[in-house]
């Protein structure tokens, strides 16, 4: 029974009184419209919008009337500053102008979360765009991808933003998924590590963070988005799982994305074991659960599992999602409908509204006077800029090089919004120029590192080609607001300044004469431009070819959400344009910028060299510039693999021994031109004296590896040392090698280092026979090196007593230090 008690009689208003009972009390005076209307959106300004920037968009969107479709309230503003280009004092205007009305105009005066995307940076104009997240994951940095969260979290809430869509947990599992780019690559520890750093930052700055694609997303067949995903539970819960139950316990996240896909049959936001068994009943999240877009509806549409949009509703509110985005199509009307008829419990509808209504009073947003700035949780000062030296990762291990530490200036739940906020300060250039330098990755410079970079002050000629290499945007992801929404709105310029290559070059290089051509475009089979590209390279004295992706949606562009690719060769006709300047006889140097891996081992060992950036944002001008000249000196990592043949797919490293070059089993050979983890250097490494604190641990015990890394060379550098490990002998086929712990260690000429792991037997768990997460007794193999393949050290440690279960409350990381 709901009562019309009005609110400036009651108390829940009361910051002063605990949340629960401010929630209880307010549940109990609302209507069942009310309820639902919390468990609602609305996307102001999308009839605006002259393109898709969701799936279905053209079919979904509608015109609405803001105070016809907010009568009752409203749970969710959809993107109000990432629909359109907007100035950003516009926008908080704007976004302060449908808060008051919400206020003024319905019965509680409660006013609405508004959300944004941030994958690449608060995604609206005027906006830092910082490298994509497969660019995070490459540079093996947790800390910096947290400062650099932290940073974007300050400028969302600096304009009334309270939620952030990111960040994207999907394990990579085939390269040619479109969506590659927004991962953080194909280790689960990986994953985790650099996406909890990043959920870390946005909900220390005060923004709730949201964890997607929950789950098995990114396993869909034949890498088509949205396809169905035929997916075991081992693989499920040992690779697809591990990212978002970290991030949930160890990174704070306040909020969790459904997928769109079916895993076996089931549609993530049709799952009650998912959503609510899984993520509440055996991980303990009281958050919410807030819908993909137009996911709830896909359920009637798509998936076929529901026949009208109330049924659809009913079904993904049982199943545990709380609020339907962008717009409210069946949690509305058809909804409330069932519940009226006695078709569905009012009860779901009160436990979706109370994890709304509490995560609102953790934003003040159910304080009186309803504040919308949100947030009492201190966060950055005013340029987002953290202080501090000596770094400890994400994975616990130490860090050098760059400023962490914890960040001042908390904006509170009563601090009015910025009227006139700078996005692109030069605090947030720096962390952008920072995580792009660190992110390139050197896969190959000549025989034994005596290749033609960095460029030699005598190179006198220069000739830079390809399509990627007068472009800026080409350094952009897909959900960059530059490509992802300014596209449809001719005339608008980027908001940001971002140098070209061949700007960024040419300010380098002032001495060198540099030819550009373009050659071919990205995408399209136009080969007119070969031939001026091939005579500026026979007439230089090296030759850098820039080729790879344009960031897009939906089959604009050859990376990006809807842009799955038939096989991994280079997209149009820049494989052939490679070859052309291949014959030429000039040193070619190979620069791949793009959002995945590309088939290159039709050009090993026959490049003079080949780097790798995956899309390396607003300051990747810069930092490519100075990785070619030496100013930079590479410490990248490959968080995929880069294939050898174009059609050699689906693929990882982590395979079982039958996965990999098994000998006599099969005429492929699915080993990849680059593994995971390699990346060079302009200096060398050696690793020694491996030491293990123990030979035998009992299977819920520890031990300590560690090793002394040396660099070698004569140039200053950053190592990424990597713990991997294996299983020899097991109760069911284990990866061959896997990733345990990594740590980024800067090293002097001469310098040496000792590096300690601290690995916990919880890390060697494994779901077993009986679908329990075990640890077992037995061999263990430990390995230290460069990469997956360029194992340096090799030990042993015996797990010793019986096989153990290990729950939720596991070791999650492993803890390292430098000495």
């Amino acid at each position: 029974m709901t009562s019309s008690t009005s609110p400036s009689t009651s108390s829940w208003p009361d910051p002063g009184r605990p949340s629960e009972l401010r929630v209880e009390e307010l549940l109990a005076e609302m209507t069942l419209g009310e309820k639902l209307a919390q468990l609602g959106s609305a996307w102001q300004g999308v009839e605006r919008v002259g393109g898709n920037v969701a799936p279905m968009q053209d079919v979904f969107a509608r015109q609405s009337d803001f105070a016809a479709a907010s009568k009752d309230g409203l749970g969710h503003l959809t993107r109000p500053f990432g629909s359109k280009p907007v100035e950003p004092a516009e926008g908080v205007r704007r976004l302060a102008s449908l808060q008051q009305e919400l206020r003024d105009n319905t019965r509680l005066g409660i006013p609405a979360i508004a959300h944004e995307e941030c994958l690449t940076g608060f995604t609206t104009h005027r906006a830092t765009v910082f490298p994509a997240a497969l660019a995070w994951a490459a540079a093996f940095d947790p800390p910096l991808v947290e400062r650099m969260a932290r940073a974007i979290g300050a400028s969302m809430r600096r304009v009334g933003v309270h939620q952030g869509l990111a960040p994207v947990l999907d394990v990579v599992r085939d390269y040619r998924w479109g969506r590659v780019e927004e991962t953080l690559g194909e280790d689960p520890y990986l994953v985790a590590m650099t996406g909890t750093a990043y959920a870390r930052g946005l909900e220390s700055a005060g923004i709730i963070a949201t964890l997607k694609h929950f789950a098995g997303y990114s396993g869909s067949a034949a890498a088509r988005n949205h396809a169905p995903v035929s997916m075991g539970r081992r693989e499920f819960a040992d690779v697809i799982l591990p990212p978002f139950e970290t991030a949930l316990r160890d990174g704070g996240a306040r909020s969790v994305m459904n997928s769109y896909a079916d895993v076996d049959g089931v549609p993530a936001g049709a799952d009650p074991w998912l959503l609510t068994r899984l993520l509440r009943d055996e991980w303990g999240f009281e958050g919410t659960v807030v819908s993909d877009y137009w996911s709830i509806a896909f359920l009637r549409t798509m998936h076929r599992v529901a026949a009208s949009d109330g049924e659809a509703g009913a079904r993904a509110l049982e199943a545990g999602i709380d609020v339907e985005l962008p717009d409210t199509l069946c949690f509305g009307p058809p909804l409330a409908e069932l519940v009226r008829s006695g078709q569905v419990p009012e009860e779901l509808v009160d436990r979706a509204a109370r994890r709304v209504l509490r995560q609102k009073a953790d934003l003040g947003l159910l304080d009186g006077g309803g504040s919308t700035t949100g947030g009492s949780t201190p966060g950055p000062d005013a340029d987002g800029q953290c202080h501090g030296d000596e770094r400890t990762n994400g994975d616990g291990s130490a860090g050098v090089g760059g400023e962490a530490g914890d960040v001042e200036g908390p904006a509170g739940a009563d601090e009015a919004v910025d009227l006139d906020p700078d996005l692109d300060p030069p605090a947030h250039r720096d962390i952008a120029r920072q995580l792009a330098e660190e992110s390139i990755v050197l896969l190959e410079n000549g025989q034994g590192g005596r290749g033609p970079l960095p460029l030699a002050p005598e190179v006198a000629t220069l000739a830079l080609v390809g399509p990627c290499a007068d472009d800026a945007n080409a350094f952009f992801g897909c959900y960059s607001f530059p490509n992802h929404v300014l596209p449809h709105h001719p005339g608008h310029d980027n908001g940001i300044a971002a140098a070209t290559l061949l700007e960024a070059l040419t300010d380098e290089l002032p001495g060198t004469r540099i030819t550009y051509q373009r050659g071919c475009p990205v995408k399209d089979a136009d080969r007119s431009g070969f031939g001026a590209a091939a005579a500026a390279a026979g007439q230089a004295d090296v030759c850098v070819a820039v080729v790879g992706d344009r960031a897009g949606l939906f089959g604009r562009g050859t990376s990006g959400e809807g842009c799955d690719a038939e096989d991994l060769s280079l997209p149009g006709v820049q494989g052939e344009l490679v070859e052309a300047l291949l014959a030429t006889g000039t040193p070619l140097v190979l620069l791949v910028v793009s959002g995945r891996p590309y088939a290159l081992g039709a050009y090993a060992g026959r490049v003079a060299a080949a780097l790798q950036a995956f899309f390396p944002g607003e300051e990747g001008g810069s930092a490519l510039a100075g990785v070619l000249t030496g100013r930079i000196v590479p410490s990248g990592k490959l968080p995929v693999q880069i294939p050898r043949t174009p059609g050699g797919q689906p693929g990882t490293y982590l395979h079982p021994p039958l996965g990999g070059n098994s000998q006599g089993v099969s005429n492929l050979d699915p080993t990849p031109a680059y593994p995971f983890g390699h990346g060079l250097s302009y200096t060398t490494f050696a690793y020694s004296g491996l030491s293990l604190s123990a030979e035998e641990i009992p299977t819920d015990g520890e031990v300590e590896i560690s090793c002394q890394v040396s660099n070698t060379g004569e140039s200053p550098g950053t190592e990424v040392v990597q713990l991997y490990t294996a299983d020899p002998v097991a109760q069911l086929p284990r990866p061959v090698t896997q990733l345990t712990g990594f740590v980024r260690v800067h090293l002097a000429p001469g310098q040496q280092r000792r590096v300690a792991f601290r690995l916990h037997s919880d890390r060697l768990a494994y779901t077993g026979p009986e679908m329990h997460r075990i640890v077992e007794p037995g061999e263990i193999t430990v390995m230290i090196g460069a990469s997956s393949s360029d194992i340096r050290l090799r030990g042993t440690v015996r797990l010793t007593g019986p096989v153990r279960t290990a729950g939720h409350d596991r070791m999650l990381h492993t803890p390292s230090h430098l000495s």
